[in-house]
């Protein structure tokens, strides 16, 4: 998806209790502890965004790590349930609650890709040190993010729509 092979982000749908589990923590070990846990999900409760998350955290919110809620909230805000993937799972895992997921589906459905298109600027990403940016050509906003903010668009109101949590898994 991205040039960047480096640090890729998929993200899960998951019910707000799994298996009679309601700790996140746990929920994230029960899933991700499995080696085939994507294919274990149905393919709507699964998208991969690759090396792309962080230009698309950063043309959501005009910053490579930080801002607010619920922009920041699409892909890195949250709750780390792990510490740079050096526990069991050997990878991060943050959590997104389903009180938090509505209002980001919100932000996604009526922030349409074109208003946050005109931030994807190659050089100022690369000042901004985006991860992987230097790698970017000016055709990726529309052949790789324009998809995957629209994928992400469909997968969080499906999330928000079934009361699910979202998790996001860092490898």
């Amino acid at each position: 998806m991205s040039p960047n092979p480096g640090v890729a982000m998929t993200y899960l749908r998951v019910p707000p209790t799994l298996e009679g589990e309601p700790d996140p923590a746990r929920i994230a070990r029960l899933v991700f502890g499995a080696a085939d846990w994507r294919r274990r999900h149905p393919a709507e409760r699964v998208i991969d965004i690759a090396g792309a998350w962080q230009v698309l955290h950063y043309l959501i919110t005009g910053d490579p790590w930080d801002g607010k809620a619920p922009e920041a909230d699409v892909v890195c805000g949250g709750r780390l349930l792990t510490e740079d993937g050096t526990d069991e799972l050997g990878m991060d895992v943050i959590y997104l609650a389903p009180d938090r997921v509505k209002p980001v589906a919100d932000h996604l459905g009526g922030t349409p890709f074109d208003v946050i298109a005109g931030r994807y600027d190659l050089n100022g990403m690369v000042k901004a040190d985006v991860q992987g940016a230097k790698g970017w050509t000016p055709d990726m906003r529309d052949r790789v993010l324009r998809p995957a903010y629209e994928a992400l668009t469909r997968f969080y109101a499906g999330a928000a729509h079934d009361g699910q949590a979202v998790y996001k898994v860092m490898s």
